[in-house]
Formats: C-alpha cells, structure tokens, sequence
C-alpha cells in the first residue's frame, strides 16, 4: 500500500501543541478584553451563499475568495468578519438592541499568495459598534481604548494608535479640486511608509496628474507634525474653507478628548495624517496600531468609522465603528521576533503516578483535583518510575504526585516540585490549598 505524504497546505497554519497553548492564551485574553468592555460574542458561517458574501465584493476581493458550488448551491468561504457582520445585523435587526455592540473571533480565508507571516486561512479577532441611525462620536474614542487595553493584555508595552479622520482628507482633495481622484489618493498615502515621500510625488504627478500646487499642498498637510494638540491646533490654522474638512477637525478633537478620558496616555495614542485606510467604506475616524520597536512589519491592528454597514442588504441607516486584529499574523510576528515564546508544553499543573497495579487511588485523587479547578491528568501506562518522571519533565509538568502503598495507607500524598527538585508529603486537602495561593 503506498503511504500519502502527510503536509499542511502552503499558506494555512498548523501549531505543535506548545504553540497552540500559547495561542489559545493569546485568544482568551482577547476575548475577555473585549467583554470587559461589554461587546457580545456572536459566531456566523464559515461558509455563506455567494450571492449574500459577495453583494458588494468587486476587484481584487473577488479574485480572492474561494467558492465552490454544491448541487444548485453557489457557495462562498467568508473572506473578512465585516460583511457576515452586516448580513447578521441586518437579518436579526428587530431581535438586537443598539448600538450594538459585538465582537467575533474566527478564521477567515483569502486565495493570495502565502509568503512568510501572511496566511491563506487566518484568524480575525473583530469589535463593531453598529448604530440604528446614528452613533454617538464617543464611540470612536472607546475602540482605541479597547486596543490599548488588549495590548496590554498580551504583555506589549510599546505600541502606538494612529488615528486620523478621512473627512479631514476628503475636505482637503475638495478644497484643491481633486476629489475625484480622492479614493486613488487615499489609498496612495496609507503607502507612504512603504514606498517613501518622493516616490508618492512621482504617483501624484505622472499617475494621477495633479498639480504641483496641489501636490505641495498635500504633501505638506500630510507632514504636519507636533504633539497632538499642536497638530490640532496647525490643523485648524491651514484656514482650508471647506465644511466636510472642518467637520473631520472637530470630530479628531472631540476623539482625542476622549481618548484622554478614557485614561489612554499620550504616548500610547498620537495623530498621524497619512493614515488613509484603504478600504473606501471607512468615512470618519481611522486607526492603525504599530509596535514602536518594529515598525517595519506595519499595522497590527486597524479599523474605524463607516457610514452605512448593510447598505446592500437593507434601507436601514446603520453607521458604525470598529477594529480588527489579524491574530495569525500577530501571533507569527511575536514569535518571530520573540515578544512572545511557546514555551510552555502542557496545560497540566500536576502529574498523578501510581506506584500501585490499581489506579483506584490516583483516579479518585485526580477526582478530587479536578473538581477544586487544578488542571490534572493521569499517567496510565505501566512502565518504570524513571519513565515517568521524565514524561512530567518533558512536558513542564511543574507538579507530580506519586501514589504508592505508604501513600494509600497514611493518606498522605507525595507530592514533587519538578523546578526546584523539592518534595513533601501531604493530605489532599492540603495539596488542594496549596494550589490556591500558587
């Protein structure tokens, strides 16, 4: 019988277990994060009806997304957590309160060409705030607080939130009249990291054929500079007289003001003009996330304000803002790096080993352990002591019991710190307590 070559596909991550535990971690600290902030958790199809998911795809999107049909069925596997989003609002709208306020983690796929930290299958670990009409400004300043705190949570230290408004860009195109070239604009200067100051000029100039005039302007808007109330302050004396570019202004303000309420420090947060954000439906606040020491591998977490979420799935006005952190990528990132290390091999603070034929003991011992919340297991194989041990050892086990004649007869339990090569010999009550204050 000839055997098949087992191999994971090329751009799909698969973890050994240590990984995964640290991973799994990174999830759950993810997740309380986001309920400590209220958001609800909501699942939706990994697979949707074509016609639903791609209501709105278009261009590279399109190109990206793996369908299939099944029988008269014309299936999609969802390429981002936003458009299954818009389709659960607008389906259960009279069963939700507003705003409303979710949050979903789960895989999302993409037929793009796998290179080093970017997946075909990833994990999106996405906030929204979805309002029926309107959404209080407010709101904007809460997502960046949600971020900060989440960092926080996963032990990053040096990080910063970008933010700016896309009216205040909006404003700006209009007011040198090249509003129509906005969009193309727009997506050129969320680049300017990549491709450098000079190389956007060339864009501008022989790409989009905009003005010098024009051009100087920009290029200067987009290099304002300062502390965050100077830049507000520069903003507001560039005297642009165009209404949407005053709105964007007031809005950053009463964002940054916020911000500081929600006891974000100024060096966590800054206002950064370039930052566009390339998808056309974002239309007032923006976010980007950097790690200060590495900006090189760009955004680890980007989102922000959009007028109507469910445009194409119902007349209903509903404006929102949220956030979405590429988990598989972070993860790949931080280890790579080494913020982060999958050093831990088991989940088990304790080993039971019996000494004995009869496991009677261990079993009921193990029992006991685990209905006090001590994370448990059994070594049930029959072999030599030495093997045992050296299982405990390989794994970090940081705890063994041993469950031998003496042990069943005294009722005392001999239990091994594996780090410190310590052992002592006490009742389970005892042991039990001795986990709660560890």
């Amino acid at each position: 019988m000839n055997k098949v070559q087992p191999k994971t596909l090329s751009g799909f991550m698969e973890l050994l277990p240590n990984e995964q535990v640290l991973f799994n971690q990174m999830v759950d600290k993810i997740r309380s994060s986001y309920e400590k902030f209220g958001f609800l958790p909501i699942d939706t199809p990994v697979i949707e009806s074509s016609e639903v998911l791609l209501a709105k795809a278009g261009g590279e999107t399109e190109k990206q997304v793996y369908n299939f049909t099944k029988g008269d069925s014309n299936l999609t596997l969802r390429f981002d957590l936003t458009v299954p989003l818009a389709k659960y609002v607008a389906e259960y709208y009279n069963q939700i309160t507003f705003p409303f306020r979710r949050y979903q983690i789960g895989k999302v796929y993409r037929g793009e060409r796998a290179q080093r930290g970017r997946y075909r299958e990833f994990y999106q670990c996405d906030i929204d705030i979805i309002g029926d009409g309107t959404l209080n400004i407010i709101n904007d300043a809460e997502i960046p607080a949600v971020m900060y705190e989440t960092f926080k949570s996963l032990g990053l230290e040096n990080f910063s939130i970008h933010i700016n408004n896309r009216k205040i860009l909006n404003g700006l195109f209009e007011s040198v009249n090249v509003k129509e070239k906005s969009v193309d604009i727009m997506r050129t200067i969320d680049k300017i990291e990549k491709i450098g100051k000079e190389t956007l000029i060339a864009i501008f100039k022989d790409d989009y054929k905009i003005q010098d005039e024009s051009i100087n302007t920009i290029i200067n808007f987009i290099e304002i500079n300062g502390t965050t109330d100077e830049k507000l302050e520069k903003l507001e004396n560039l005297k642009i007289d165009n209404e949407l570019y005053k709105k964007g202004v007031e809005e950053l303000k009463e964002v940054v003001k916020y911000i500081r309420l929600f006891n974000i420090p100024d060096e966590a947060f800054e206002i950064d003009l370039s930052i566009a954000r390339g998808l056309d439906y974002y239309t007032g606040t923006v976010y980007e996330t950097f790690l200060n020491d590495y900006k090189s591998i760009g955004s680890i977490c980007s989102g922000g304000r959009y007028n109507d979420l469910a445009e194409y799935y119902t007349d209903k006005e509903l404006p929102g803002v949220g956030m979405s952190i590429g988990l598989t990528r972070l993860f790949f990132i931080l280890n790579d790096i080494g913020l982060i290390t999958a050093d831990k091999k088991s989940i088990s603070d304790v080993l039971v080993i019996s000494m004995v034929e009869d496991l009677n003991k261990a079993i009921e011992v193990a029992n006991e352990l685990r209905n006090a919340g001590i994370k448990t297991e059994i070594y049930f194989d029959n072999k030599k002591i030495k093997a045992k041990f050296k299982y405990a050892d390989r794994l970090n086990i940081p705890y063994v019991i041993v469950i031998g004649e003496d042990e069943i007869k005294s009722g005392l339990l001999t239990i091994k710190n594996m780090q410190e090569g310590t052992q002592e010999k006490l009742e389970i009550e005892k042991i039990i307590d001795k986990f709660k204050i560890i």
